[in-house]
């Protein structure tokens, strides 16, 4: 199976080959409450490499209005950065929410692997009007087995 990419991002192998089988799909709003307790708002898989890479843009880490979506590029950063700041250069959209406006996002966070990269989420509810990033699943194939999808 071809590599392939966002962002210059290997998107990992399973997940290819779960989206090549129809099986990258919702498993229900009940699995993922469970798999994501502090999750409070439905979220949609993204089902395509193409809807994830049109969603990976995340513009707005680019303006300090919206810092409260603790959105950065690390590039841009002297020392890397860490949770609760979603680096978006080393991040990928997976799953975002169903309700328009909800502006919650699942990612890969690439910053602790390559080829199995750990899974977050936007978490509006810790702080009020702040969007923290937190850790849903060590990694990717956790977060697979956890959701009962492969």
């Amino acid at each position: 199976m071809e590599l392939l990419s966002i962002k210059g991002l290997p998107l990992p192998a399973l997940l290819l080959r779960l989206l090549e089988s129809g099986a990258w799909r919702h498993p229900g709003d009940v699995v993922i409450a469970r798999a994501i307790p502090f999750l409070q708002e439905t979220v949609d898989f993204l089902t395509s490499i193409e809807v994830m890479r049109r969603e990976s843009g995340m513009q707005f880490a680019d303006d300090p209005a919206y810092a409260y979506f603790h959105l950065v590029r690390g590039a841009t950063r002297p020392t890397p950065v860490e949770l609760p700041w979603l680096d978006v250069e080393l991040s990928v959209l997976v799953a975002v929410n169903r309700e328009l406006g909800a502006d919650i996002g699942v990612a890969f966070d690439y910053r602790t692997s390559r080829s199995d990269p750990r899974v977050v989420v936007s978490d509006w509810w810790s702080v009020p009007l702040q969007c923290y990033w937190r850790e849903a699943a060590p990694t990717f194939s956790a977060f697979v087995v956890e959701l009962g999808l492969g």
